[in-house]
This record gives C-alpha cells, structure tokens and sequence, in this order.
C-alpha cells in the first residue's frame, strides 16, 4: 500500500511533579541506563537549531516501506531555495537522542559504622540548577497551484508549492501521483490562508541507489521566519493512534518552551527500588503515560535541559562543536548580534543549551500547531531515576542497628513512590523487593543475604 508521509508528527508529553519520597544526592551518581527513542514504535525526531528569526530544521524519517512509495508534504514559512536544503547526517538525531535521554543513575551505601553518615537532612535530592512534472503549467494554473522551486538534493526530488485553496493543492497532488488521505484538504486550508508554502519530496530512486544507505536520511533546511513553530495538523490525518514526538531544542538563550501548550517538566529525581535496573525501559513508558493520563492529555513534556558543554551523569559525551554544527547550529563562529532579532548576552561555555521537549498527540487533545518560545532560564533539568544498593556487610555499631531498623522503611517508601509514578501494583512490587505486608524485611534475610 502506497503511503504519503505528511510529517511533522509530534508527541504530547506531559508531566505530573513527584515530590521526592526519599533522599538522594549530588546531581550525579554511576549511569547505568536510558530511556532514549528505541522505546516508541513510532517516534518521529525533529531537531530546531534556532538564534533570532534564523531556524534550521532536521527531520529524521521513520518511514518503513518501499522508499519508491515515499512522500513528504511540510507547510513552511517561506520559498526554499536549493542551498537553503540538505541532506543531514543519520547519527546525529542520534547523538542527540543518547545526550539528552532520560537516565537511571545509582548508588552504593556505604558501611553506616563509617565515621562519614548521611543523614535525612543532608541528603535531601537537589533539584536541577535552578517529482514528475505532472500534467502542465496551464492545469496548475486552473488549479490554483504555483511551483515555486525545483531541485534536487541527495536522493530527494523536492518541490515548492504554494496554492490559492486546497481543493486545488489536494486535485495537484493526487493528479501528480501522490496518495492524499482523507480530511487532508480540511487541514490544508489553514496554512493556505496564512500563506504558507508546501515543501514537498519525493524519493529519487536513482539517487538513492547512489547513496549505499539502507534507510533514508534526514533532511534539513535553513530559513529566516518569525513563526516558532512545527505545524503537526497534517501528521495526524494518518494517525491510528497516539503519536510520540521528541524535539531537541537548541539555542544560544535557554530553555524552550510550547507557547500554547502547558510544558511540564517529567517526574524526576526519584528513588525506585533495585529491580528497576532490569526493567528500566517498561518503567519508564508506564510512568510517562500515568503522567500523560494525569494531565489530561494535553502537555508537553520538559525531559532534559542543560548547557550542551557538559553533563551529570553522562548518558553520552556531549556534542562536539563539529556534531553540532552538523545538526543546524549555525552560530558558533558568529559573533552573538549577528542575527536578526537575538538580544544580545555574554557568550557562556560553548553557546548552545539543548532543550529535549516529549510530546504525545492525538487530534483531539492536539488540534494547533506547536508554537514555541525561547526563555532566558539556563537551569539544567533531566528526567533522572536513582537505584540506592543498600550495604550488604556487616556493621555491628549503634549506626549499623539504626541502618538496619531504618532500612525496610527506605524499601518501602521507594515501592510506594514506584506504585505512584506507574500505577503498578504494589503488592507485586513490594514482592519484587523483598517487602512483605507488613513493610519488613524477611526473616531470612539475616541468614541468607
């Protein structure tokens, strides 16, 4: 079955704040695991590297089929020309994904008879830093269809289109073979009347042979616009169901936020029991979902913010200055007036803060185009879950009896905090960690360890 990917499909994530249950420590801890893209089946990946009115804009396309069926139709802004479009770098969205993930972290406890203890009040869990040419010019004229730009770039033929009304757009599309959903021309009609145009693509089979990849690559594009936005209406005319979306946001300011959406930051540093470390993946989709239930469906989720020059813990080295230019980010060579409409700041560390938006759609919850807007808030956040090992030798002084009465209180906070943030069943956790009903450890325990 031919398939016409109209992308820019976004995820709606939003989040419910945990207060912390028990302590943790330091913004750091040993990285043991993330919960990067390859937990969706169906995640779309867009990365805005945007200073002033200057955008670019990276797609990563998730198409599975047979490349000769694909096709993609965007609103944008304003006419590309060929050099304003490339062809982008596979790894990048990537490494973009494994720096900004969320993260399990861990800890060891040490010996409680140690002349250094942590107490409750010491160790309180810190929050973040604060195509074919179709049937003639005289039909696109009757249609109402204008092409403005043809090129070629890598293995795509790519068009320009701008239309006077959408029966019109929808009559050229499908004339010039391109399978056109139902309800396409209804969603079209608004960024007709905001003058959009239409970047549209297909795959030069040729070309793509030239290529030696197996998948396509992303495409990318340069352009100047006041709009901050990612129009994500004609993604949902395919949707079956809930779509996930991650946007990594980079700018020389600070934090990016959906203008008129609610952005919430994901539940975050929490201890959870041990055995989360062999289920950290289904943890992490079942808290995101009971987050996304609790607010009705109609946020977006904060999952990282951070100065892209370093990191606490590492879930992967930060970008290099050459990776992030290959991801759009334009300005490191400029000086920090250059473009149009960027107040100016003093440069701080490498110039680039990275925002990683979670948005989970559907059309009902979804029905605008995400808008957004730059903040100056540089406080560092990061969806960050903590495993505490409790100490295992022995400590026969009065702080080790104090460890030991105190610890089944630990286990059984951090199984009510799991219960909370994922909607499990407490009983088969508390199973899972050696809680009994009672909230103690078993008996057995003093003999077996």
């Amino acid at each position: 079955m031919k398939l016409l990917r109209i992308i820019f499909a976004l995820l709606v994530a939003f989040v419910v704040t945990i207060a912390p249950m028990s302590p943790a420590w330091a913004f750091c801890g040993f990285y043991v695991a993330k919960a990067d893209t390859k937990l969706y089946n169906k995640a779309s990946q867009v990365a805005i590297a945007r200073q002033g009115d200057r955008t670019v804009l990276t797609m990563a396309n998730d198409y599975q089929g047979n490349v000769k069926d694909f096709a993609l139709v965007i609103p944008v802004p304003v006419v590309l020309k060929k050099e304003q479009v490339k062809v982008g770098d596979p790894g990048i969205l990537e490494r973009l994904d494994a720096f900004s993930a969320p993260r399990l972290v861990e800890y060891f406890d040490e010996n409680p008879c140690n002349s250094y203890t942590r107490s409750e009040d010491s160790a309180q869990v810190p929050r973040a830093a604060a195509p074919a040419r179709g049937v003639g010019r005289a039909n696109e004229q009757r249609l109402g269809v204008t092409i403005e730009a043809r090129f070629t770039v890598g293995e795509y033929d790519i068009l320009i289109l701008s239309a006077k009304e959408s029966d019109g757009l929808q009559t050229w599309l499908t004339q010039n073979g391109y399978k056109i959903p139902n309800g396409a021309k209804e969603l079209l009609q608004p960024y007709i009347k905001q003058k959009m145009k239409f970047f549209v693509a297909k795959v030069n089979l040729t070309e793509f042979e030239k290529t030696g990849f197996q998948s396509l690559r992303p495409l990318m594009m340069a352009f100047e616009s006041r709009k901050f936005m990612l129009p994500i209406r004609l993604g949902m005319v395919n949707a079956q169901s809930e779509q996930d979306l991650i946007v990594y946001m980079l700018t020389s300011e600070g934090q990016v936020e959906l203008a008129n959406y609610r952005t919430v930051k994901v539940p975050s540093d929490v201890e959870i029991p041990v055995y989360v470390k062999s289920e950290f993946g289904e943890f992490y989709k079942s808290m995101f979902k009971t987050a996304y239930d609790r607010a009705d469906r109609r946020v977006a989720f904060m999952e990282y913010a951070w100065d892209m020059s370093s990191c606490d813990p590492c879930s992967a080295e930060p970008l290099t200055p050459a990776e992030l230019k290959k991801a759009g980010v334009f300005w490191l060579d400029q000086p920090a007036s250059s473009s149009p409409g960027f107040r100016r700041r003093p440069p701080q560390n490498n110039g680039v803060f990275i925002t990683r938006l979670h948005v989970r759609y559907t059309r009902d919850k979804f029905p605008e185009d995400l808008v957004f807007q730059q903040t100056s808030n540089r406080g560092q956040f990061q969806g960050r879950y903590v495993l505490r090992h409790p100490f295992k030798g022995e400590a026969t002084c009065q702080a080790g009896e104090q460890y030991r009465r105190e610890l089944p209180k630990r286990l059984e906070r951090e199984a009510q905090t799991l219960a909370k943030l994922t909607g499990w069943n407490i009983q088969d956790i508390r199973k899972k960690t050696d809680i009994g009903q009672t909230g103690t450890t078993p008996w057995w325990r003093s003999v077996f360890p």
